[in-house]
């Protein structure tokens, strides 16, 4: 069983005249890679790659010679391929070709999501009983209190009063460009509108120097933070996680800024995290996913990851070290995970509920990938 063919396409949402920020960049409404593989033997899979930057020239690897190292690959050895992408890295055509290795990491993970999802649905299993199926249902909470121009504190109440007549639970804000005292106020309306039962998590972004964070993690208590995100600048994700876990009982968690497994690995070996959001759309696919949650379990350290709940599910429901997948429900922050599927798993009262059907157990909406895509192969 082999691959015969392949379908590539940018999927981007609507430009948008009140981006959402985060403490120090916008991110885009929708920004994913489409891939599709299809086999000889009539199996099809889709894996997707996310990115807040461009994807262009990450696309038009595959019309530059991807293609024809994927094209004739076992269909149902997933390890194998990816391990001849990510060689690609430091191969000498990388450097012919002009292909960072960034875009190769994630390239290689698109891929390799759908090269699981054909073996899931040979195999006829859903990927999370494929992958251990330790549960079928799995935690969910939702992103939000973005900053927006203009929003001010009756917005953001309004927006969380949306969120909670949707059922979530569990719900998790950001913060960190505004001072310590301002974003204070921005999570006592949000405690305030949803409640002290549900769970609250607080997302930097890597926004704070240590001095800050420090300070803040005296005041978030006043709020009861579940856990505390990307506390730090994108260089502090290790060694200085540490030094500020050492100063907090609140919970520390990182990981979907590393570009590669490696540095994840890295924060379980200092210690410095208690809640890994590694990204399989962004590196590493389900071959890494199922390592680094399986890695994780061993350290004792719980998995969140990163973006795209209904993939990321099949990870957090195979393994006993799997605690919640990120959603987003507001189709104005993200339009595909509303658009994108055709019935997909159910979100209500906190739960997302996976489906049996095999493989990612998602089926593409034809009209959507016309509505937000640009093919390139």
């Amino acid at each position: 069983m082999k691959i015969s063919e392949i379908e590539v396409y940018i999927l981007g949402g609507p430009e948008d005249a009140r981006p959402h920020w985060v403490s120090h960049f916008p991110v885009p409404a929708a920004n994913e890679l489409l891939v599709v593989l299809h086999s000889d033997a009539g199996v099809s899979g889709f894996g997707l790659g996310s990115s807040n930057g461009s994807l262009e020239k990450t696309a038009q690897m595959f019309r530059d010679g991807l293609r024809e190292i994927i094209i004739g690959a076992d269909a149902l050895a997933p390890e194998r391929l990816y391990e001849e992408l990510i060689a690609l890295t430091w191969q000498p055509v990388a450097a012919e070709k002009g292909w960072s290795k960034s875009e190769i990491v994630l390239a290689s993970a698109a891929v390799d999501i759908a090269m699981w999802d054909i073996l899931g649905k040979q195999s006829g299993l859903p990927l999370y009983r494929l992958l251990g199926g330790h549960r079928d249902a799995v935690p969910c909470y939702v992103t939000c209190g973005y900053y927006r121009e203009g929003k001010d504190l009756d917005e953001l109440r309004e927006e969380m009063q949306m969120l909670k007549s949707q059922g979530h639970r569990a719900f998790k804000a950001k913060i960190g460009a505004l001072s310590l005292e301002q974003d204070m106020q921005r999570l006592h309306v949000i405690r305030d509108v949803i409640g002290d039962a549900a769970e609250l998590m607080i997302d930097v972004n890597c926004g704070w120097d240590l001095t800050t964070a420090l300070a803040a993690v005296k005041r978030l208590p006043e709020v009861n933070p579940r856990w505390l995100e990307e506390p730090l600048h994108w260089y502090d994700d290790r060694r200085l996680l540490k030094l500020l876990a050492q100063k907090t009982d609140i919970p520390l968690s990182a990981g979907e800024s590393e570009s590669n497994a490696h540095g994840c690995r890295a924060l379980l070996e200092e210690q410095a995290i208690q809640i890994l959001q590694f990204d399989c759309t962004r590196m590493g696919g389900f071959t890494m996913g199922r390592k680094l949650a399986a890695l994780a379990e061993l350290n004792h350290v719980a998995v969140a990851p990163h973006h795209d709940c209904f993939i990321h599910a099949h990870i957090v429901a195979a393994n006993p070290a799997g605690l919640i997948v990120e959603s987003f429900t507001d189709p104005e922050r993200d339009p595909l995970q509303a658009e994108l599927f055709q019935d997909p798993p159910l979100i209500a009262d906190g739960m997302l509920q996976l489906k049996n059907a095999p493989g990612l157990g998602l089926t593409l909406r034809d009209d959507t990938i016309e509505k937000y895509g640009k093919r390139i192969l």
